[in-house]
């Protein structure tokens, strides 16, 4: 029996042989292409739309929460309530900065503050207050005065461990050339540099002239500060020489370097 002829051979594995895509020319290849771009585009576009009213016009993201923490003087309700913030708005469209403006507005007694967002339904509000270091008297009253020079509040009721700052500078060249505000800023300076022990049992910082500052503590005790010039350096010597001498009565640091005690 004769067996296939060739015709009959390349039929079969013609037959056999996967069908191969249709060829596309140039035209086609580009319509593909376009085609892709297209539909990519519109699915940027719709997810950016779809971010925006997630964001902006849906009820999942807006704000309904503020919280405060960090304060001592002031409360809570105090200062969310300077505050102001736009509760049941977005809450991507919060400004933090105006909010943070507001209360260093409307509540000196806040040093510094951290508006953030607390995702997704708070903000969060972290206040620093100011602390004063020295009291001005007037009226009845006492004026917080912090470490940066500021007057920051009037209180009722001087609060404890905090020295009275009695300012009486003398008709000298030092008042005309230094001024009242700065010879706070040196009283400000000199309570600032005071070692912690000395801060808590001092009683009133008294300034006669730039170079003149002395120290009333408890107990009738006296320190002759000076200037306030080495401030980190006399307050070495002071903690050291109270040590020595605890009997002493009155102590000399102007001149760090020759320091002295005596009993009045």
């Amino acid at each position: 029996m004769a067996g296939p002829t060739t015709a009959q051979r390349g039929e079969a594995e013609r037959a056999d042989s996967p069908a191969r895509p249709p060829h596309l020319g140039p035209e086609g290849r580009r319509m593909t292409g376009r085609t892709r771009l297209v539909l990519t585009a519109i699915g940027l576009v719709l997810a950016a739309a779809a971010t925006v009213w997630v964001l902006y016009g849906s009820s999942w993201l807006r704000l309904e929460q503020v919280t405060t923490t960090g304060t001592d003087v002031l409360t809570q309700g105090e200062v969310e309530v300077a505050a102001a913030a736009p509760v049941g708005s977005p809450l991507i469209s919060v400004d933090t900065d105006a909010i943070a403006d507001r209360l260093r507005q409307k509540l000196p007694r806040i040093d510094s503050v951290d508006v953030v967002r607390s995702w997704p339904h708070g903000v969060s509000l972290k206040v620093t207050e100011r602390k004063p270091v020295l009291l001005v008297e007037k009226g009845g009253k006492f004026i917080e005065v912090d470490a940066k020079g500021v007057r920051f509040a009037t209180v009722d009721k001087a609060p404890p461990r905090v020295p009275l700052l009695e300012l009486t500078p003398d008709q000298s060249a030092s008042l005309r050339r230094f001024g009242g505000d700065r010879l706070l800023r040196e009283a400000v300076r000199v309570a600032g540099d005071l070692p912690g022990k000395v801060s808590g049992e001092t009683k009133a910082v008294r300034v006669t002239s730039y170079d003149s500052t002395v120290l009333e503590l408890t107990r009738g005790r006296t320190v002759m500060w000076g200037s306030g010039e080495e401030g980190s350096v006399k307050a070495r010597v002071l903690t050291a020489l109270m040590k020595a001498s605890p009997k002493a009565g009155h102590f000399d640091v102007s001149a760090p370097t020759a320091p002295a005690a005596s009993k009045s």
